[in-house]
């Protein structure tokens, strides 16, 4: 199945998707939603957090709207965690280099 033909992704979000290396939907649930979010903020967009709605829509073929109102929560706290763990990643690397 195509990125674009799952339900709340248009071409923008597909673009952005490609480009950072999510190309169809077994790459997408392989990386998760939260992560393939990051990525794409890594790359220098500007995603809304209803990228993020979408993207778990279009995991679970639900639309975007429901999940942000379902998990919206849950969802901020997994990003969050997971940008957390990125930053303390990064020190460990930065140190190691240093060193």
């Amino acid at each position: 199945m195509r990125l674009l033909d799952l339900k709340g992704l248009g071409p923008k979000s597909v673009s952005w998707l490609e480009t950072v290396g999510i190309d169809n939907l077994q790459t997408l649930e392989s990386v998760g939603a939260v992560k393939a979010y990051l990525r794409i903020q890594k790359a220098g967009y500007k995603p809304s957090m209803n990228l993020l709605y979408a993207l778990v829509g279009a995991l679970e073929d639900r639309h975007w709207a429901d999940v942000a109102k379902l998990e919206r929560e849950r969802l901020l706290n997994e990003l969050e965690m997971a940008q957390e763990l990125e930053q303390m990643f990064a020190g460990e690397l930065k140190d190691k280099e240093d060193a």
